[in-house]
């Protein structure tokens, strides 16, 4: 009588774990593409965080920087040329601001010196109020006037026409302020 116990147990033993083994286990006679394919369309999450439970640290980060101008601690708005210069100057004040002392000069614009030298692809070029240039490789150029010479174009504010350019920067020398703000 034991043994038709322990034998009976044993087969529904059997018959339950054969069941559970045969979807886990492939045979070796199997291709290895059938056995792959099982489990491709399950994704690993073991160890890993629910998606809507994770900070995307990048956004958190990546806050995008602007060039900004001040002349004199007023901000004035600047359309920025995309040329090797400007990103030479973006880097110039990507850790810390640069102060420029201008001087005026020629009636018509206000110099100051950059204190490093930009790459510069200096063209002919007629100037109007409101432009900025790199002028030999190392100064700064703001324009309230007009002046034709071989300069590298940096950028042109926008947000004064020749008027408030001459009001700006046409009364002595000024300070200005590059820095990258985000």
């Amino acid at each position: 009588m034991k043994r038709v116990f322990w034998l009976i147990l044993v087969l529904l033993l059997a018959a339950l774990c054969g069941g559970c083994g045969s979807a886990t286990a492939p045979s070796a006679e199997e291709p290895a593409a059938v056995r792959e394919s099982e489990t491709a369309d399950v994704p690993d999450t073991e160890g890993s965080e629910p998606e809507n439970d994770r900070i995307d640290e990048t956004e958190e980060t990546n806050v995008e920087k602007v060039m900004r101008l001040y002349i004199n601690d007023r901000e004035v708005s600047v359309d920025w040329e995309d040329n090797e210069s400007v990103g030479a100057l973006m880097e110039l004040v990507s850790s810390k601001p640069l102060t420029v002392q201008m001087s005026m000069y020629g009636g018509f614009e206000q110099v100051g010196p950059l204190g490093k030298r930009l790459p510069s692809h200096d063209t002919q070029t007629t100037t109007a109020a409101g432009d900025i240039v790199l002028y030999s490789g190392d100064q700064i150029v703001v324009f309230y006037g007009s002046n034709s010479w071989a300069y590298t174009r940096l950028g042109h504010i926008t947000d004064r026409d020749a008027a408030g350019m001459a009001a700006l920067l046409g009364n002595g020398n000024v300070a200005i302020t590059i820095s990258m703000e985000g």
